[in-house]
């Protein structure tokens, strides 16, 4: 959601250059060198702004401070503190933009220097609703809007990245159906060389029980005759059946929490 969001920004900002960055990018296992990287990023950024530099998972470069830490690690939240508010840094037109998880975990003099500090809470039942319709696309299904209400209502508490696993497992389902199917049946469908024109001898898997079911896999099922299933209601509810979020309520409340010390309304 919130590199989503990130997103949003650059294409909303249209005439500003952006930098997506994460703690992979800028770490190296040269001495000197992840310092030299950040600075370079920032250096960049001056360049060509007005920018924006679009951090994710800040909370790996820049934790807390403490005995532990490596010197690298404590030299390259030296270079970010110096970087974003220090003396003789021009940094008019260029937006620094962090995203995190675990936002108690950020050293407090980074946190400073992130001057809004806004939570972006999970997202509501309208919103799921949408990134369902989203994730789905182009991609045949059987779904109605009821069932896609219903969806968003089954799924409080999900995040985003979670709603994308549930649509990407329900889109294998039909896969699933073929390959473990042991009944097919003939049906009429388009053409798999010329999809404007209807065909009536396709097979698609059926119950035993059906009329005209043969008994047959899929491994003996030409090519250009196999129809898969469409994703239906019963796919998606199978695969969030199997999907629990992977946000949990302690996670929650610390983000609150959080939100209500530091945070600031958007």
């Amino acid at each position: 959601g919130k590199s989503y969001l990130a997103k949003a920004v650059a294409t909303e900002a249209n005439n500003s250059t952006f930098f997506s960055v994460s703690s992979s990018d800028l770490m190296s296992k040269w001495l000197g060198e992840s310092e030299k990287l950040v600075k370079n990023l920032f250096e960049l950024a001056r360049q060509h702004k007005p920018s924006i530099i679009f951090i994710d998972e800040v909370d790996s470069l820049c934790g807390s401070r403490n005995e532990n830490e490596s010197e690298a690690a404590r030299r390259i939240k030296t270079e970010f503190l110096v970087q974003m508010q220090g003396v003789g840094n021009n940094n008019d037109g260029t937006l620094v933009l962090g995203a995190t998880n675990i936002p108690w975990v950020l050293d407090s003099a980074i946190r400073r220097r992130f001057e809004k500090r806004i939570y972006i809470p999970l997202p509501e039942e309208a919103a799921r609703a949408q990134m369902f319709r989203l994730h789905l696309g182009s991609t045949p299904h059987n779904l109605t809007d009821a069932n896609i209400h219903e969806l968003a209502r089954k799924t409080e508490g999900y995040s985003g990245a979670d709603i994308s696993i549930i649509v990407r497992d329900s889109l294998m389902q039909p896969v699933r159906k073929v390959q473990s199917a042991t009944h097919f049946k003939k049906v009429c469908g388009p053409s798999r060389t010329n999809p404007s024109m209807m065909i009536d001898d396709l097979l698609t898997p059926c119950s035993p029980g059906d009329p005209g079911a043969m008994e047959m896999t899929w491994m003996d099922v030409p090519g250009d005759k196999l129809l898969e299933p469409v994703v239906c209601m019963s796919d998606m509810l199978r695969s969030l059946a199997t999907t629990r979020p992977t946000v949990n309520a302690d996670d929650l409340l610390k983000v609150k929490k959080f939100s209500e010390d530091f945070g600031q309304e958007s």
